[in-house]
């Protein structure tokens, strides 16, 4: 954001420059081929030129005054016409994509809150253990809540980080890991609850 202040105070200092200078040359232009008239010589020190006013260029009519004697293209004109595209991912994320990425969030966090409490109730009531090597530590207690949940957080993240990516498949299919992860704990969790009679 700094930067982008300089170069637009750099800009709008070198359009003033440009525009005093074009004056200036008409000015002088002018004072050339003017002819030579005699009047008194000064023999004292020469005094220093003052400086020239600052002229409105948005105020003037004629454009012929401010340009002097050159033509347009020492105007400053816009080097790109179209406007920029943002170097950002955000630019592929939409409201609606974000709203389905929150939605498919709540729901593989939601089956995974379900898988852990039909597992607890199974292995508490002795119809089963857990499968899962990764999760048999917790299984016994409540941390088996805690512990179902990262998978869905590393699904949730991997989504997003697909929805922003420059490869448009990844960009077409980057709801297939939240919803393959909530698909997975919700049938986990379905088969958990037919277990306990």
């Amino acid at each position: 954001m700094v930067i982008t202040a300089l170069v637009v105070l750099c800009c709008s200092t070198l359009t003033a420059d440009r525009s005093q200078r074009a004056v200036v040359e008409a000015s002088s232009e002018a004072n050339v081929s003017a002819p030579a008239q005699p009047g008194p010589i000064n023999a004292g020190p020469a005094l220093p030129d003052a400086p020239l006013p600052r002229v409105d260029v948005s105020k003037t009519t004629d454009d012929a005054a401010v340009r002097g004697s050159e033509s347009s293209s020492a105007l400053i004109l816009p080097l790109v016409s179209s406007p920029v595209k943002p170097a950002t991912p955000d630019s592929y994320e939409t409201p609606r994509k974000r709203k389905i990425w929150y939605g498919l969030m709540g729901a593989g966090h939601g089956a995974a809150v379900w898988d852990a409490w039909t597992t607890r109730r199974a292995i508490s009531g002795g119809y089963g253990v857990e499968g899962d090597p990764l999760q048999r530590p917790f299984a016994n207690s409540g941390a088996i809540y805690a512990s179902t949940q990262v998978c869905p957080l590393l699904m949730d993240l991997l989504g997003r980080h697909m929805m922003r990516s420059n490869h448009a498949w990844m960009r077409k299919t980057w709801w297939v890991p939240q919803a393959a992860g909530a698909a997975v704990s919700l049938g986990a969790g379905i088969h958990n609850y037919r277990l306990v009679p």
